[in-house]
């Protein structure tokens, strides 16, 4: 069994030094540059974030890291490296955002509260997936990431290896025999 690496307070050091010269063009007014920085280090910021705050958290820290970065940057000096100036900050966000869940103040919940009752939405669930397992997996596959988890044709594309009209032809087609197998069990009923 091999350990599970801890994400680094730090980048590495190709992505530090390429930060590096992003920053130092940055500060002398090349706006690419600027928004190349921001787009790798949002992506850094929420692996950073990931491990360490609720997911519900992830973006606002990422915001305010980058608030703070724009803010503050014509107080970095180009003579040092940007990655553990980044950190710093990322760090500093992140015990800020820390102490405002200590803050937040939790009331126990009462024993009696009303819980309503999933029953039918198990058995809904249940019944879609099995009508679901009734397709060809890629139409399930297809329908499942578009109309259920909200991908767009194109991210199911992505994630499914499907060209994008082959994902809408699976939709199609898949609700199409969706709609047989009810009314054949609605009018066997």
């Amino acid at each position: 069994m091999g350990l599970v690496p801890i994400m680094s307070t730090r980048p590495d050091d190709a992505s530090g030094q390429r930060w590096d010269r992003l920053m130092a063009a940055a500060q002398v007014g090349d706006a690419n540059a600027y928004r190349a920085l921001l787009g790798e280090l949002v992506v850094w910021l929420r692996r950073y974030y990931a491990r360490r705050l609720p997911p519900a958290m992830t973006d606002d820290a990422v915001q305010d890291v980058l608030l703070a970065i724009h803010e503050k940057r014509h107080t970095y000096d180009p003579a040092r490296p940007f990655g553990p100036w980044v950190a710093a900050i990322a760090r500093y966000k992140w015990i800020d955002r820390l102490r405002t869940l200590k803050a937040e103040a939790s009331e126990p919940l009462d024993e009696n509260i009303g819980v309503s009752d999933h029953g039918e939405s198990v058995v809904a669930g249940s019944t879609f997936q099995q009508l679901l397992a009734e397709l060809k997996p890629p139409q399930a596959e297809a329908i499942r990431l578009v109309k259920l988890e909200g991908y767009s044709v194109e991210e199911a594309s992505r994630a499914t290896g499907q060209s994008i009209s082959l994902i809408k032809v699976n939709i199609h087609r898949g609700l199409k025999r969706l709609a047989r197998i009810i009314k054949a069990t609605h009018d066997a009923d």
